[in-house]
């Protein structure tokens, strides 16, 4: 028996509740993990309440995350005792996930622990920590170095917008945060942001298709009205990495700013990456962000809390890193 997060649908009305399953109930895979910790994304959020298309059979256990202690493997490159990480791959989507204490899955999935992090430092980064980084690591490929400028994160104060935060002060950038909730003034300059911008500031669109060039390089997190906006706000050259889209999938734009900038939009897609590409972000993040930092992100929970936090992150009403203890 282990115990999960099952969302069943009821009346075409997802319904998720913790109960004991039978391990015969377990997916098909190639490696069974212990779960010890997973961790709370928006797309969590969507997967325990809504759905909006990203589950398609019910009943189902989401969590597109998790790190835990390897089981059982019929592949050997994971043997019993191995601790392991997971993120993408459509885990808590389309196949069981990480909102249980046991997770079956394929190898190719896995990757070990990097060195110097715990499993529950690695899903107080996870998904967004591991997003985060690429997103960093795609915009040094285009040449963004320290002291060009300010660097912008959207949503800063989420998931994701934490870790790049923190990352981006580490690495020796000057941060300027994006929140619509200026009460986290104080948690975001903890965080190394040395600039707070208020959300209203940029959600407003504009017909102007240049601004004043100020920002180096942006992660955004929100699309929307405000990737319009700071498209347009964007030094010479820059690149603007496309994470999330919280406001929406569409925005307001011209091609002005690639013509007469070189200003450069590069989508992350943090599910689908290859095994080397994982490899380099997760031993890059393990190295370079300091953990008293990753510690002063990090929300406590359990499957209990998941329901309430799931509709909470949905509403933007979530700080920082949930990260979920499958022991408690």
């Amino acid at each position: 028996m282990f115990k999960a997060l099952l969302v069943e649908k009821t009346d075409d009305t997802p319904r998720a509740s913790v109960q004991e399953l039978d391990e015969s109930r377990l997916p098909e895979g190639d490696v069974t993990v212990a779960v010890e910790y997973s961790t709370l994304n928006y797309k969590d959020g969507l997967c325990i309440g809504p759905g909006a298309g990203l589950v398609r059979t019910y009943p189902h256990v989401p969590g597109i995350d998790f790190a835990g202690t390897v089981e059982a493997s019929d592949d050997p490159r994971y043997a019993p005792g191995d601790k392991v990480v997971l993120t993408g791959w459509g885990v808590g989507e389309t196949h069981w996930g990480g909102y249980a204490t046991r997770a079956r899955v394929k190898a190719d999935w896995l990757v070990p622990l990097p060195e110097g992090l715990t499993p529950r430092q690695a899903m107080a980064l996870g998904t967004a920590g591991f997003t985060a980084m690429l997103a960093v690591l795609e915009m040094e490929s285009q040449g963004l170095v320290p002291g060009q400028g300010p660097v912008l994160v959207t949503g800063a104060s989420g998931g994701v917008g934490s870790v790049a935060v923190s990352l981006l002060s580490a690495l020796g950038y000057e941060v300027a945060a994006v929140t619509g909730r200026l009460e986290q003034e104080g948690y975001l300059r903890g965080l190394g942001a040395s600039r707070i911008v208020a959300r209203a500031d940029l959600a407003e669109p504009t017909e102007r298709p240049l601004e004043k060039a100020v920002w180096s390089g942006a992660i955004d997190n929100v699309a929307g009205p405000m990737l319009g906006r700071l498209l347009g706000q964007m030094l010479p050259g820059a690149t603007v990495a496309s994470v999330g889209l919280a406001a929406g999938a569409a925005f307001p734009g011209q091609v002005t700013p690639f013509l007469l900038r070189g200003v450069k939009l590069h989508g992350i897609n943090s599910v689908y990456q290859p095994y080397e590409a994982r490899m380099e972000a997760w031993s890059r993040i393990a190295k370079e962000l300091p953990l008293e930092r990753l510690e002063e992100m990090i929300v406590p929970a359990t499957l209990e809390d998941l329901p309430r936090l799931g509709a909470d992150i949905l509403k933007g009403q979530v700080r920082g890193r949930v990260v979920v203890d499958l022991s408690a």
